[in-house]
């Protein structure tokens, strides 16, 4: 069995009520390939899953540091991002987002999360504009694609009205 089929295996039994076992799993795997960028996801992921944010937070710079790729790399961008902003860094959210988008420009969950951020970060405006064009972008239907331009012309308006406000 190879190392990513173990750490499949551990996410498979995991109980997101109870992530410790998880983590007690995944430790030794920590211990023994302690630069994996793979690893250091997981570990990061559990950890954040358990409602520590603080820990979780490194390991995810040490998996971006170690070089995650595809959809490890997407995953990890958001979840970095959106624990960053459970910690209350808006800023620094709104850049792990900026940057996933430019790597990711095709992601509804980025810009999902990244519309999460801005409401936190109190651009409401910014974010329901965000949400509407995720709509035009990734929702498909005989309905949004007639209104298509009218939704973007709302969205470009209520993000000007953001950027009156800040």
């Amino acid at each position: 069995m190879t190392l990513g089929d173990e750490l499949d295996l551990i996410f498979e039994r995991r109980d997101r009520d109870n992530m410790q076992p998880t983590i007690d799993a995944l430790l030794p795997y920590y211990a023994s390939h302690p630069e994996n960028a793979r690893v250091l996801y997981e570990v990061g992921g559990a950890y954040d899953t358990a409602g520590q944010e603080d820990i979780a937070r490194a390991f995810y710079e040490k998996a971006l540091a170690a070089g995650l790729e595809d959809d490890l790399l997407r995953r990890c961008y958001v979840q970095y991002g959106s624990t960053l902003r459970n910690l209350g860094e808006y800023e620094a959210s709104l850049e792990v987002f900026r940057a996933a988008r430019a790597a990711f420009p095709r992601s509804p969950a980025i810009a999902a999360f990244e519309a999460i951020t801005l409401h936190a970060a109190g651009q409401s405006d910014k974010s329901v504009a965000f949400l509407l064009d995720l709509v035009v972008n990734f929702v498909r239907t005989p309905d949004i694609e007639r209104y298509e331009a009218a939704i973007s012309g709302n969205a470009a308006y209520i993000r000007a009205l953001g950027d009156e406000h800040a």
